[in-house]
């Protein structure tokens, strides 16, 4: 299996120790053309354009201003972190990848995508430096008026050789409808299955809850790792906080999992 996850906006920039560069053989990303491309034109907006293309306030529109202009290559210890380790939201809390043996984080490399406004995916040990550029920015550029027209089937081609590669014979969508639509559903090779979390409170109809799910999403990418699963079906053995697989919700594409929310 490989399954996709969406960034976050929250960052870690702790730097890594030097027994962790050492250990973790962190790798570049791949799709660096395409990148240096956007960071052209992103270079050239002030803080008032960002702020207003990604309606930011003053403070954070100047400090992505200057991370894209301090952005710099070759990648290393000094100006990146790994993405798995960088990344610091509701969905990495679920994923706690700071407490994951080293053999398991060097195992998600190859289990584990991340999708991206600015880098288009990245592997969990690809460097990357600070940013801000979600896949859901109009951001003209010389392929059309937003990131899905620039990115088109360049992400959704490194997935199927990525699958291909590590003979995965399924795509896990762990990621928000905004990062996946990144990904032309007619031009993946592989099945896709959706696992959707949902909580049941007060005897009410199960709900999702936002922040419930990205953490959920975080924890089940985890659970396919530290378990090192292959076949999909060993997902409905998922239970981490007390969700449980409902046959009877789901349909071939999109599993549904439940939990009574006073469980967490």
């Amino acid at each position: 299996m490989f399954s996709v996850l969406s960034p976050a906006k929250k960052l870690d920039l702790t730097p890594l120790s030097s027994n962790q560069r050492d250990d973790l053989a962190c790798t570049t990303p791949a799709l660096t053309d395409d990148l240096k491309e956007l960071l052209e034109i992103t270079r050239e907006l002030g803080p008032k354009d960002l702020a207003k293309l990604m309606k930011l306030s003053e403070p954070l529109a100047q400090l992505n201003y200057d991370r894209f202009q301090t952005f710099s290559f070759p990648f290393n210890h000094t100006n990146s972190k790994p993405a798995i380790l960088a990344f610091n939201g509701d969905t990495y809390q679920g994923f706690e990848a700071s407490t994951l043996p080293l053999d398991s984080l060097k195992a998600a490399q190859n289990q584990v995508g991340i999708l991206s406004g600015l880098y288009g995916l990245l592997r969990p040990l690809d460097l990357i430096q600070p940013y801000r550029l979600e896949m859901g920015t109009r951001l003209k550029n010389k392929r059309g008026s937003n990131l899905y027209q620039f990115w088109g089937n360049r992400i959704a081609d490194f997935v199927n050789d990525h699958i291909e590669n590590t003979n995965a014979g399924t795509l896990i969508n762990l990621a928000s409808n905004e990062y996946f639509k990144a990904l032309p559903l007619q031009v993946i090779n592989v099945p896709i299955i959706t696992p959707v979390f949902k909580e049941i409170r007060n005897g009410q109809p199960p709900k999702v809850i936002s922040f419930c799910a990205k953490r959920a999403r975080g924890m089940m990418a985890r659970y396919i790792v530290q378990n090192n699963l292959t076949n999909p079906e060993e997902l409905k053995g998922f239970n981490t906080t007390g969700y449980d697989f409902q046959e009877s919700l789901s349909s071939d594409q999109e599993w549904i999992f439940t939990r009574e929310l006073n469980q967490a």
